[in-house]
């Protein structure tokens, strides 16, 4: 497999073998690279631990074989409290909300949990008024709850009038973060155990983009700037906190980023997932390289002229500023490209290429979708392939009917 995630020639014959008697479409994961991505995301991390993304996996039994058998991989990382509600009741015990909850009948249900409850929940906080919500829930000095602030790890040079990141948590400084975390401890029903910050310019930018060197030398620049910026300000915002109350944890990261975040002192677990199923978005990285893992199956239907073909369905568009760069990717076999007219359609998306006058009505074409969990939110199992056999199928969110987002 190239830096780039081009085909490899012998992948498509394995697939081919193993689900041969299937009828697409359906997802498929090739679990040799899934193990491969661990490995490397393990040594990238550095001996840091690393807290699972969830968003980007949305299979428990993925998550179950990656936090017991995968030395480095502890603790979950949920996108919203009815999913680490449902997580931490199927047996996973430690699972950080990485984003505020609103949700008051989440929040009654997290407060209502027997008090050895085993599984530790821990809500991210920002804002005083989202600690209100959770003393409306029921929250007593005998029943505290974990919460974990998220500081705002943007980089704002000319002096605060260029923002590059995302824009999160109203936490910026370590005045801010100091204060929050006061008003956090002036709170009986609250513990404060983590802090956490991401770093979105740096762990989901990709700094060398095909075909635009200028930008990508550019984005590294700022990268680096932006790096030791972060590196020094939440070294001061951790030693901040940590005087008012102390942490068991200070995440940081992304599957982008971990080997700076893990350089960092301050540091003290990171944050990955989307480097597990190696979606395209990750293809355009410098420093490291994914192999792509998670893949979808689509049937040729149509043969509507020389040098295209038809596929069903396809319109899996990822999240994020609409662009080029979120459509799926026809993956093999290779030299297929999708129509700049059509893209990838709700029924049907049309395939051009040379590789589409050896394709017959019948055929299946697999892709690469833009980003990783989203996958599983089209199909309600995965199938797991080692080597060139069927090892199983796992169910997705969606497969044990389950929505959060």
């Amino acid at each position: 497999m190239s830096r780039r995630g081009a085909p490899d020639p012998a992948l498509r014959a394995r697939l081919d073998r193993a689900l041969g008697a299937l009828d697409p479409p359906y997802a498929c994961l090739d679990l040799d690279a899934f193990f491969r991505n661990a490995a490397d995301l393990r040594r990238r991390a550095a001996g840091r631990p690393i807290r699972v993304a969830t968003k980007s996996v949305r299979c428990r039994e993925l998550l179950r074989r990656l936090l017991a058998g995968e030395a480095g991989f502890r603790g979950l990382m949920a996108f919203t409290l009815p999913e680490a509600l449902w997580l931490a009741e199927g047996g996973f015990d430690d699972v950080l909300v990485a984003y505020p909850t609103v949700d008051r009948g989440a929040l009654g249900r997290l407060v209502a949990r027997p008090a050895d409850a085993p599984a530790r929940v821990t809500l991210t906080v920002d804002a005083p008024a989202q600690l209100d919500l959770i003393a409306s829930a029921g929250a007593s000095r005998e029943r505290p709850v974990r919460v974990c602030l998220d500081v705002d790890a943007s980089f704002r040079p000319m002096g605060g009038r260029l923002h590059l990141g995302v824009k999160r948590s109203p936490l910026h400084a370590p005045a801010q973060a100091a204060r929050f975390a006061a008003e956090i401890a002036r709170r009986p029903y609250l513990k404060l155990v983590g802090l956490m910050a991401y770093e979105a310019q740096i762990a989901g930018l990709a700094d060398e983009p095909p075909g635009r060197r200028l930008v990508g030398a550019a984005v590294r620049a700022m990268q680096r700037r932006s790096a030791a910026e972060l590196a020094a300000r939440r070294a001061e915002i951790v030693r901040a906190v940590r005087a008012i109350a102390p942490l068991e944890f200070v995440n940081g990261g992304g599957t982008g980023s971990l080997e700076r975040t893990a350089a960092e002192p301050a540091v003290t677990e990171l944050a990955a997932g989307s480097g597990l199923f190696g979606p395209t978005l990750f293809d355009a990285y410098r420093g490291f390289s994914v192999e792509p893992a998670a893949l979808f199956a689509l049937p040729v239907v149509r043969r509507p002229g020389p040098g295209a073909v038809t596929v069903l369905g396809g319109g899996y568009v990822a999240s994020g500023a609409a662009g080029a760069d979120r459509l799926p990717s026809p993956f093999l076999p290779a030299g297929l490209r999708l129509d700049p007219r059509e893209g990838a359609g709700e029924v049907q998306t049309p395939l051009l290429g040379p590789a589409a006058d050896g394709l017959r009505v019948g055929d299946r074409v697999y892709f690469r979708h833009a980003k990783a969990g989203e996958l599983c939110e089209r199909f309600d199992e995965l199938y797991l392939v080692r080597g060139d056999a069927l090892e199983g199928r796992a169910p997705t969110y969606r497969g044990e009917g389950r929505c959060f987002l």
